[in-house]
Formats: structure tokens, C-alpha cells, sequence
């Protein structure tokens, strides 16, 4: 049986929008982790958002796939 060793890829994606405008941009981050579990990427888990009733919630690998 050969092991072949797995890599983890990560990748951060942000939407965003410039104005002809000068104007000041206010940004914000947050953890990105699982609602349920609260593993994230450094965890080495892939994370999914999904969009429920209450708002958008995100989830590992996991958990994502019991929603």
C-alpha cells in the first residue's frame, strides 16, 4: 500500500469594489469555522457557507454534508 501524503490548500476570497470616488472603506474579518464543530482551515478542513432562514452559516466538510 503506498501513503501518498495530502496537501492542504487554502485560499481566502473577497469581493471587491472600487470607487472613482475618495471615500473611506471600513473591513472587517472573522474566523472562518464551522457553526457546529467550530474546526476551521487550520484545522485542515475545506468550509462551505450555506444559507439558512436565520442567515448564512458555515461548515466543515463534515458537517456540511449532514445539513
Amino acid at each position: 500500500m503506498v501513503n501518498i501524503m495530502q496537501r492542504v490548500k487554502r485560499a481566502i476570497l473577497q469581493d471587491m469594489q472600487f470607487s472613482k470616488k475618495s471615500q473611506n472603506l471600513n473591513s472587517s474579518v472573522s474566523p472562518v469555522e464551522c457553526y457546529v464543530c467550530g474546526k476551521g482551515l487550520e484545522d485542515g478542513h475545506s468550509i462551505t457557507a450555506k444559507t439558512l432562514p436565520n442567515g448564512i452559516v458555515l461548515f466543515c466538510d463534515v458537517h456540511y454534508s449532514m445539513q
